[in-house]
């Protein structure tokens, strides 16, 4: 038995000629900005015209383009061989990893003709957005399923949305804010989970994200086991004029330094480095951090490969039942 795991991920520009039109694939998905075409079309192309000057100076300080390809191919070579290492011993199936990006290559139509010429007898769609989203899990599933019937791709499907509390998922980020946090060894520490965040129209929409990013963080917290731990889940990278969900990072910081504390920042909802942890955590908000009196600002890092979060992408696919979507 063949069994073909596709692993979904935001995807991001492969050069600086690539920004603006990532941007508009953004933009335009109607996930994203709700409103219908043609106005989303054009707010899209209106937007992502506007902030590409910005985006690409951002892109330059990580080598012109995003990482995120390169992190989620080392993610997808070791859960194809930690899956493949355990059923060679246990059963015939045969697993096969693929990446399908939602804002830039590989796309799903791409990705979809190699998944036909492996020809499986089921398809998993592991999302690697631990915390459900429409903005997200949602809509890369969406493009999925629209792109699969067009094309014909009638395999079998199991989704995947639900390990946001898987306990090695748990243990992976507990093992590495301990590190750092004994490293520091200074009671005066507050731990920052920072989320990417949201309009908070799309919360109370009914989208489970903010929930869930708060049910990982007691779950780490409670996994630290840490006397009168200091923390707090906050929210980055906001943009536009909507309310976004609170509080944010930025102003978690300048709390921190009137508070007189070290902080470490966790990128609770991030398994990769990208833009968002390599320029806005480590650039941008360390600045901000100097600037406001903190008085050191460490950022652990994102899960990778991490032993524990490759055991988390096994069990999920293994037991898929136990981690279907329902929210979709």
């Amino acid at each position: 038995m063949k069994k073909a795991v596709i692993l979904f991920n935001l995807g991001g520009p492969d050069s600086l000629d690539a920004v603006e039109p990532f941007l508009f694939n953004l933009f335009n998905d109607k996930n994203i900005i709700t409103i219908p075409n043609p106005m989303r079309f054009f707010l899209a192309k209106l937007i992502s015209g506007k902030r590409a000057p910005i985006a690409k100076e951002i892109y330059k300080n990580i080598g012109n383009k995003s990482p995120i390809l390169e992190e989620t191919e080392k993610q997808a070579v070791a859960l194809e061989k930690a899956l493949n290492s355990i059923t060679n011993h246990q059963s015939p199936i045969t697993y096969k990893t693929f990446i399908s990006m939602r804002y830039w290559h590989p796309f799903s139509y791409e990705t979809i003709e190699k998944v036909k010429e492996f020809n499986p007898d089921e398809i998993i769609l592991l999302p690697l957005y631990p915390q459900f989203s429409t903005t997200t899990t949602k809509s890369s599933y969406d493009d999925w399923h629209k792109i699969s019937k067009k094309n014909g791709l009638k395999i079998p499907v199991k989704t995947i949305c639900g390990y946001h509390l898987d306990e090695d998922f748990i243990t992976a980020h507990s093992n590495i804010i301990k590190k750092s946090y004994e490293e520091i060894g200074n009671t005066k520490t507050r731990i920052l989970f920072s989320a990417h965040g949201l309009p908070e129209k799309i919360i109370k929409k009914g989208d489970p994200y903010q929930k869930q990013i708060e049910e990982t963080a007691a779950a780490i917290v409670a996994k630290l086991s840490i006397e009168n731990l200091d923390f707090v889940v906050c929210y980055q990278s906001r943009v536009g004029r909507l309310k976004w969900i609170d509080p944010s990072t930025e102003d978690e910081i300048k709390r921190a330094g009137v508070d007189s504390l070290e902080i470490i920042v966790v990128p609770i909802a991030f398994v990769s480095e990208h833009s968002e942890t390599l320029v806005e955590l480590d650039i941008e908000y360390k600045h901000l951090a100097k600037e406001s009196g903190v008085k050191n600002y460490y950022r652990v890092p994102t899960l990778g490969v991490d032993d524990n979060f490759i055991k988390t992408l096994v069990n999920v696919c293994i037991n898929t039942e136990e981690f279907k979507c329902n929210c979709y």
